[in-house]
């Protein structure tokens, strides 16, 4: 029984503090963490420092997308394309490398709804550092995984 409180009051508190992320709440957000804001609810450009970025939503979805442009495609090195991908494993976390419209992006995928303010400024300053560390270290904060992946041990299956 003692348990089962534990359980209920736990569930209850998680209720209370559900999220419910809007057009106007990340409005707010973004004028917060940019130098500028233009555009509409759910059609943002803003500026930090001398990087562009774009807030993009679609409330009926419960879909939201921060977004920065990096490289033409066309222009990229060698050996770039592989390091992006490697990136989205190791290194890029909660913001990956994408293709569109012939560009390299830095952009970051999310319900709207569920985001808090905290989160929203997180994506920000990892979009942000993934397209200025794009080239080098191809990083979005300083926590980066493993990149060596151990053999596995005789006798398991590789599944």
């Amino acid at each position: 029984m003692k348990y089962l409180l534990i359980l209920l009051f736990c569930t209850m508190t998680q209720v209370g503090v559900a999220q419910d992320m809007d057009n106007p709440q990340l409005e707010k957000v973004l004028l917060s963490m940019s130098d500028s804001l233009s555009g509409s609810p759910g059609q943002w450009r803003f500026k930090i420092g001398e990087m562009w970025l774009m807030c993009i939503t679609d409330e009926s979805f419960n879909r939201m997308r921060i977004i920065t442009p990096i490289i033409e495609v066309g222009k990229m090195e060698s050996g770039e394309m592989e390091k992006c991908m490697s990136a989205n494993f190791h290194s890029a976390l909660d913001v990956k490398y994408c293709i569109a419209e012939g560009l390299l992006w830095s952009a970051y995928i999310h319900p709207l709804k569920e985001l808090t303010p905290d989160q929203i400024k997180d994506a920000i300053k990892q979009v942000y550092t993934a397209s200025m560390t794009f080239g080098t270290t191809y990083n979005s904060t300083d926590l980066v995984f493993p990149t060596e992946v151990p053999p596995p041990k005789k006798g398991t299956s590789k599944s």
